[in-house]
């Protein structure tokens, strides 16, 4: 076993996990996985205890290992909580981010606009994850960084339809998110608090309104008896 089918298999949970490969609360087969990764039971564990501790699935006594569920409390909460949270990154980061990351940044929305181009919806939802993910770590916040990890998961499984250009309208938002990414990069740059601040709030509502998509079939059943 290499340490990079330890990492792969990370890599590869994570990445199935954002773009609902793995569907929330989906059961784990540790059989499966340490044949297909050809990984012994311990280390899968290792990766397991990691991702768990990040938030990506919930390892149950006797029962097994699941992919993190979604339950009406958890996008309650989630709705309260990701622009307080999100606001917060944004200010911070524009206090201390390093050269260095914000170099990085800017590498993750060439991969970004990359994937606007090409039209993949797993590498929009992936990049979109990172971008906001080195925020975080420009930040800089023992307290706020977890938080952040978890609200960028649950976001990412909500915001799937956000991604998907199904007309010119929709189209026309995820330029306007990508445009938001490069005009943070730009704030943060320059080290402009406020500007991050109203920003992360414009973002925010971008994709808000999208996110219910997630939570209400369409058709729903009913317009479809109605239409028939």
């Amino acid at each position: 076993m290499s340490k990079g089918s330890k990492e792969r298999l990370y890599s590869d949970l994570k990445r199935k996990i954002l773009t609902l490969v793995l569907d929330p609360g989906a059961h784990l087969d540790e059989m499966s996985l340490s044949a297909e990764y050809g990984i012994s039971r311990t280390p899968l564990r290792e990766v397991f205890r990691r991702l768990a501790g990040e938030g990506y699935i919930q390892i149950q006594d006797n029962r097994g290992t699941i992919v993190s569920p979604m339950s009406h409390k958890s996008l309650r909460d989630f709705f309260q909580t990701a622009p307080l949270v999100y606001a917060s990154i944004a200010r911070l980061a524009a206090q201390n981010a390093t050269q260095a990351q914000l170099d990085a940044l800017k590498e993750v929305q060439k991969n970004f606009r990359k994937a606007i181009k090409t039209s993949s919806v797993e590498d929009l939802v992936f990049w979109n994850d990172r971008f906001h993910y080195e925020m975080g770590v420009m930040a800089d916040n023992q307290y706020l960084m977890p938080s952040l990890q978890r609200l960028l998961i649950d976001h990412a499984r909500i915001g799937q339809t956000f991604w998907r250009a199904r007309d010119r309208a929709m189209q026309k938002r995820i330029g306007e998110a990508a445009d938001h990414h490069d005009r943070f990069i730009g704030v943060i740059e320059a080290g402009d608090e406020e500007e991050a601040v109203a920003l992360t709030l414009e973002h925010w509502a971008l994709s808000r309104d999208h996110m219910e998509m997630f939570v209400r079939p369409d058709p729903l059943p009913l317009d479809v008896v109605l239409s028939g």
